[in-house]
């Protein structure tokens, strides 16, 4: 977990934390699957017409601005995501706005800050100045221009405004807050610790940060913790082998100065040279990011198309963050959390978290990331309540939800439509993690390696309750479900219409392997399709599915099960 101490401007403390848990690597040349299935293939087999209704919550879209700060942002609300790599370092021309003072952390998360109110002229100068004022006072309320576009075209320590020390409401109407597209790159929001930041009714666009790490391998760093990998290059190359259950193969250490930390401009203070992901780095939290210690309420606002050269490209959360009524998307992160980074508490009600894209995995939401160079950066906790994450992607793995040593709730939402190339096209989650889904749907999600829906890996649990696994597709195992070393238990739940595809496909519904554990309780396998048997749940030598008298599995293609006690093949 994040340490919580963090100075005001976000830099991280003296030395390089350690978790003394996990030092794993991996050599970057471990074999692929682009070659054999690829997801644009499967796009055409997958059942995809089942889009979510309408691009965002009605009560998070922001209308056309009626008026602007300058026109500068015209360009950018025409042009879409901010994609320029070629800018240049920081912009220190705003020079040290000064004025922030540390404070104590306040409550009352949804109220109107102490009753302190003060009205923003529709000036970017202006607000930074309004900002000042209120962490210099305790905090308050600010309530910016209906209909105003705040254009920020300079920065400080790479935050478009003042890092937020206190608590303080930003409150608006159909009002935006955005970069400009000719500016240099920064985040837009950065609240410290000991700061509270309430959102209510804006828009939050256009922040980009500079690249921080370079990526190294997807497969190497999934390979960490599932034999997926090797045993998808393996079934590729041996027809009679199509398992899964491939013993886990010893890292390697890559060369030195394979993959490397950025070390150049300091976008919010932080010393370069290696760090972790424990703590917030100057390419973290393109749109919003919240440090140890820090809290924030996104209430009825969205945070869209914002770009982090590392890892949560819309909000990046280290504290304490609810987000509610809003909507995170087209957001982009280099390597975790294309939408969406935690390392803290993370609240999400009644919003959406979609069309997020993630360098590594993570394509909307990553829960903890593993590190490079470094320990991985354990997940926090994270509730998704009555919201939908969407059309999320990445090359790597959880093309939906990433969780990696964390916890992660989904209760009466829907994880669908989300794309992964390796591993865990709806979620992926490993590394001791704990897995909630309760009154859930995943659906329709693709990957052209292994678990379409969900992928369970290296001593994880989830128990997945009154929920629907449904029309999902894997390239090779577990069309549904792939589990491999964890426990999953699933009551009064359904498994339906999943398909492995690929040449080497089995499992289309549940393919358990590495020793791990499935326990069905009142829960439909039905309707499954894998290329070779079973079509329904496939159990590798050394795992265990253990079935009660109200489970069903029926009507799969070709068989049922192979090596499941109480089925009928």
């Amino acid at each position: 977990m994040s340490n919580d101490v963090t100075t005001p401007d976000g830099d991280a403390p003296g030395g390089t934390p350690t978790k003394g848990r996990r030092k794993l690597w991996v050599a970057a040349g471990v074999a692929g699957l682009t070659g054999i299935v690829g997801l644009a293939a499967l796009g055409g087999v997958a059942a995809r017409d089942e889009k979510p209704d309408g691009d965002r919550l009605s009560d998070a879209r922001s209308s056309t601005p009626k008026q602007n700060v300058s026109d500068a942002v015209k360009a950018d609300e025409q042009a879409g995501p901010v994609g320029d790599a070629a800018r240049g370092d920081e912009d220190r021309a705003g020079g040290d706005w000064g004025g922030q003072q540390a404070g104590g952390w306040r409550s009352g998360a949804e109220r109107d800050h102490g009753g302190r109110s003060s009205k923003v002229p529709c000036d970017s100068d202006k607000l930074i100045q309004a900002v000042i004022r209120a962490n210099g006072s305790r905090g308050g309320t600010l309530e910016l221009a209906k209909g105003c576009t705040y254009t920020l075209t300079r920065s400080d320590r790479g935050n478009g405004l003042p890092v937020i020390t206190q608590p303080i409401t930003l409150k608006g109407d159909r009002t935006a807050i955005v970069r400009d597209a000719t500016a240099a790159r920064f985040r837009i929001l950065n609240v410290g610790s000991g700061g509270h930041l309430t959102l209510k009714g804006l828009t939050v666009k256009g922040g980009q940060t500079l690249d921080g790490v370079a990526p190294g391998s997807p497969e190497a760093l999934w390979s960490r913790y599932s034999t997926s990998i090797t045993a998808t290059a393996r079934a590729g190359g041996a027809t009679a082998r199509a398992n899964g259950a491939a013993p886990r193969a010893k890292p390697a250490t890559p060369a030195a100065g394979s993959v490397k930390i950025a070390t150049g401009a300091k976008a919010d203070g932080q010393a370069g040279g290696v760090r972790t992901l424990a703590q917030p780095g100057s390419a973290d939290g393109a749109g919003i990011l919240v440090q140890p210690g820090g809290s924030a309420d996104i209430l009825h606002s969205e945070i869209t198309h914002n770009q982090a050269g590392a890892s949560g490209g819309g909000l990046a959360n280290f504290g304490h963050t609810r987000m509610s009524g809003s909507s995170v998307a087209h957001n982009t992160a280099f390597l975790y959390g294309g939408n969406v980074l935690n390392a803290g508490v993370l609240q999400i009600d009644e919003s959406k978290v979609k069309d997020g894209n993630a360098g590594i995995g993570g394509g909307g939401i990553a829960n903890g990331a593993p590190g490079i160079l470094s320990d991985d950066v354990d997940g926090g906790s994270v509730w998704v309540y009555k919201s939908e994450v969407t059309g999320n992607d990445t090359v790597g793995f959880g093309g939906g939800i990433l969780d990696v040593g964390g916890i992660t709730t989904v209760h009466e939402s829907k994880v669908a439509d989300n794309r992964a190339l390796l591993a865990g096209g709806g979620i992926a989650v490993a590394d001791d993690s704990q897995l909630a889904l309760t009154r859930a749907t995943i659906a329709r999600n693709v990957t052209a390696g292994v678990g379409g829906g969900l992928v369970v890996a290296d001593d994880s649990t989830a128990t997945i309750e009154d929920s629907a696994v449904k029309e999902n597709t894997a390239g090779f195992f577990g069309g549904g479900i792939f589990t491999e070393d964890s426990d999953v238990t699933l009551r009064r739940s359904e498994v339906v219409g999943n398909r492995a595809v690929g040449p080497f496909g089995r499992g289309g519904g549940i393919h358990n392997s590495g020793g791990g554990t499935v326990a069905l309780d009142d829960t439909r396998v039905a309707h499954n399709v894998a290329t070779l048997a079973p079509g329904g749940i496939f159990n590798a030598p050394g795992g265990t599915v253990a079935l009660d008298e109200e489970s069903a599995v029926t009507a799969n293609r070709p068989t049922n099960c192979t090596n499941v006690p109480g089925c009928f093949a």
